[in-house]
């Protein structure tokens, strides 16, 4: 019988048991963080699809990004991180074309997003924060002038339309006004939105917000599609858990810098994403100094 190293484990931690020794712990990763490791290490291979080169933004004496430089693979998954008020809805806004930046460059297929930005938005799809949708439009409306905004032949549109309503699972709400949507069901039509021209890079900030947890692991689904099929997704979330489970790239931003990028694995760096990000963004004892909130008294 061929023996394999998963046997080999399993002997070991039964002789230490034996001995009365603690068994080495051994991180078994669960399937989509195996794919997204395995997913990240072929992305590497693949050439750059979108690039931030020192990428600043200044709001009179506030700088909101501070030369951020961001290189993003065909094929990737990348995370964005970082504290409320850290920069990265700024950095987003400026990757997606919505906010002109102060200076730096941004391409997407070595096309420059703010030189040529119509040829560089066909290559897009935006998710932007406060999402803003024409909301006395139904929702079949609304992926109707999505599509054709964006150049997609009339004739495609609807049957567009149509697969992206059922994988979203919206087909019962596409003829009513999407002022009657949820939050949760506004934020899935403007993702369908985003996708109805085929971009290569998907730029979604927080695109789970507002999303129950059985429409969420579809909308992972929909993205890990959209990535194994080449296509690119850049996006922020306040989840590190999230963003550990199905991201293979991250990046984490504080005060409108990027301290730290690279595959989840060498920035998280043998702990947890969150142990990881707290220690980088120096996130400790917050609770000090509430002994009070506690019931605690030196009165007593």
């Amino acid at each position: 019988m061929t023996r394999t190293p998963i046997d080999d484990d399993l002997q070991t931690e039964t002789e230490s048991a034996a001995r009365g020794a603690t068994p080495p712990r051994t991180e078994v990763p669960v399937p989509s963080v195996q794919r997204a490791r395995e997913r990240g290490a072929a992305a590497e291979r693949n050439p750059v699809v979108l690039r931030t080169e020192q990428l600043t933004k200044r709001y009179g004496h506030l700088l909101a990004a501070a030369e951020v430089s961001i290189a993003v693979h065909a094929g990737s998954f990348t995370g964005i991180v970082g504290p409320n008020g850290a920069g990265k809805t700024t950095v987003l806004s400026m990757i997606s074309g919505l906010n002109r930046p102060s200076s730096g460059r941004i391409t997407v297929r070595d096309i420059d997003v703010w030189a040529d930005g119509p040829t560089a938005k066909r290559l897009i799809g935006t998710l932007p924060d406060r999402l803003r949708l024409f909301d006395r439009l139904t929702g079949a409306q609304l992926l109707y002038y999505a599509g054709v905004l964006h150049g997609v032949e009339e004739a495609s549109v609807a049957e567009r339309a149509r697969d992206l309503a059922q994988a979203f699972g919206l087909e019962a709400a596409l003829d009513r006004p999407v002022s009657d949507y949820s939050a949760g069901m506004q934020k899935k039509i403007g993702l369908a939105c985003a996708m109805i021209h085929a971009p290569e890079v998907l730029v979604l900030d927080e695109p789970f917000e507002a999303i129950d947890p059985v429409s969420a692991s579809n909308v992972t689904d929909i993205l890990e599609k959209f990535v194994a099929g080449g296509g690119s997704v850049v996006m922020s979330s306040h989840s590190l858990e999230l963003i550990q489970r199905v991201c293979d790239h991250v990046a984490v931003i504080v005060d409108g810098s990027v301290i730290a990028q690279g595959t989840v694995d060498a920035v998280r760096d043998g702990v947890s994403l969150e142990e990881r990000f707290r220690h980088l963004t120096q996130v400790d004892d917050a609770g000090n100094g509430l002994a009070w909130l506690h019931g605690s008294s030196d009165s007593d």
